[in-house]
């Protein structure tokens, strides 16, 4: 009577056992929650028929890697902005062992250095109008950051070119966005460098989702080693034209596809003579890396860590090589928007005027300029000398030895202000009242006459004392005991008044 019972135990443990075998491992440890978004139809510019193929390709590959899909297209602000929210909300209920995972396909715009995402009934008239009608890229990542996660990662193939006549003044691409300024655990990737345009491709796909549908789906990859065989994938399909950027901030491994291995990986070219990626790599290590490699191997290699001190190498070791000429652009671009990226973080009149040194004639000067103006009509705007002073000495940890004063400041925080000089405060009760004000003269008894000393004996009386003398003695001789100042009744005299 009980076989039958078993029986579906086992069938069902069988069941259970097969579905854990097909499953991308990782995935049952952990959430994964994804959203995708294509923007191909807009209203006002022409269409994008590549991304609403591009977020059809990552649908699927997202679905095979464990990930449950929210798909979306053709999104209006409104939509956009509601979409993000019910991720967000779906990510919250999913429990902080969750993998968010963003990827945008579309239109993306830089202005005055914050990336805005595009929806499809953007029509700006001025660029003041993308602030009001798009949606800002830190808002999405700000939105996710704030939940608990295993990991976010944003996918963006949003760098293409702008269609806004409008927006002339708008910098090419979007600007750096470095994700360890934010919340820990984060992981961003554009399909082109910053401040580049990207490619829509001439095939189904966009260059980097056509790479990123290939390169991804190879098992027991790490996230940050996918990405780099991204970017090497997309700089050979374009020429150079396209180099994709990431930033990570990720505390975690994350791998798209688990499994052996062995035999399933196809190698990069000169990995296997150093380490991948080293952000901290000096250009004096690149060049004793590059040293003696043959060209194509050496470009593989700086193009997959994609930094200024491997580009820089390159370039001096290889400068007949023909890929040069356009890794001078890319060292020159990259600078220019690390100093961008660091001027529009400090914000203030010396960062603007110190990148309008540099990059006077780029395309983002005219920005550079408008927010200069803007820092400098702050009514709150400090001077040089106040934000290079030194933060004050608390009183309770200024010296308290009468013999050890701190040493006053080389100027006042305030010019205009004498500066304060703080007295060392004694907690013990003082011995005798400290009296400020000078003491009052006393003064004698109205009929007391008070003699310092006697004239010496060889000189008469002085005139003054000599009548008060008289006077003295005439009016108490009457009772008998009377005497001048020099005559014998002196001493009788002189104790009558005491």
């Amino acid at each position: 009577m009980r076989r039958p019972v078993f029986r579906n135990l086992f069938l069902a443990s069988a069941l259970l056992a097969l579905t854990q075998l097909t499953m991308p491992t990782g995935a049952a440890a952990e959430a994964r929650l994804a959203l995708v978004i294509g923007q191909s139809a807009y209203r006002t510019v022409p269409e994008l028929p590549n991304a609403a193929n591009d977020a059809k390709g990552m649908t699927e590959l997202l679905g095979n890697a464990g990930f449950t899909v929210t798909t979306a297209s053709n999104l209006a602000q409104n939509d956009m902005r509601q979409a993000i929210s019910d991720f967000a909300g779906k990510v919250r209920a999913s429990g902080a062992d969750t993998v968010a995972l963003v990827f945008y396909a579309g239109h993306g715009l830089q202005i005055d250095g914050e990336n805005y995402l595009v929806p499809v009934d953007l029509d700006p008239k001025r660029e003041a109008d993308i602030p009001l009608q798009g949606v800002r890229l830190n808002d999405l990542l700000n939105t996710l950051g704030a939940l608990p996660t295993r990991a976010r990662i944003f996918m963006l193939d949003a760098c293409r070119n702008n269609p806004f006549p409008a927006l002339s003044g708008a910098g090419h691409g979007l600007a750096i966005v470095d994700t360890k300024a934010g919340a820990p655990g984060s992981f961003i990737s554009y399909s082109t460098s910053p401040g580049s345009e990207a490619e829509d491709g001439s095939g189904i796909d966009s260059p980097y989702t056509t790479a990123a549908l290939t390169v991804a789906k190879q098992p027991n990859l790490p996230i940050e080693e996918v990405f780099k065989r991204i970017r090497v994938a997309v700089a050979q399909s374009t020429d150079g034209r396209q180099i994709p950027w990431e930033s990570s901030s990720l505390t975690t491994d994350f791998k798209f596809f688990g499994g052996d291995s062995s035999g399933s990986q196809t190698a990069l070219p000169g990995a296997s003579s150093m380490a991948l990626a080293s952000g901290t790599r000096s250009l004096e290590d690149w060049r004793k890396d590059l040293q003696g490699k043959p060209a194509m191997v050496a470009y593989e290699m700086v193009i997959t860590d994609d930094t200024v001190p491997a580009y820089q190498a390159y370039i001096e070791l290889y400068a007949q090589d023909t890929r040069t000429p356009r890794l001078r652009t890319i060292v020159e671009r990259r600078r220019q928007m690390l100093a961008w990226e660091r001027a529009t973080a400090i914000n203030t009149r010396a960062s603007f005027e110190a990148y309008l040194a540099n990059w006077d004639n780029s395309d983002l000067a005219a920005t550079a300029r408008r927010l200069l103006l803007r820092v400098q009509n702050r009514n709150y705007v400090l001077p040089a000398a106040v934000a290079a002073a030194p933060a004050p000495v608390a009183v309770a940890m200024a010296p308290t030895c009468p013999c050890s004063t701190p040493t006053p400041p080389a100027s006042p925080i305030n010019p205009t202000i004498a500066p304060v000089i703080k007295k060392r405060v004694d907690d013990t009760p003082p011995k005798r009242k400290v009296v400020d004000t000078p003491p009052r003269p006393r003064r004698p008894p109205p009929d007391e006459v008070i003699y310092e000393r006697a004239p010496p004996p060889d000189r008469g009386p002085p005139p003054e004392a000599l009548g008060v003398g008289i006077g003295i003695g005439i009016g108490m001789g009457m009772g008998g005991r009377g005497g001048n100042y020099g005559g014998p009744g002196h001493g009788d005299g002189y104790r009558s008044r005491y």
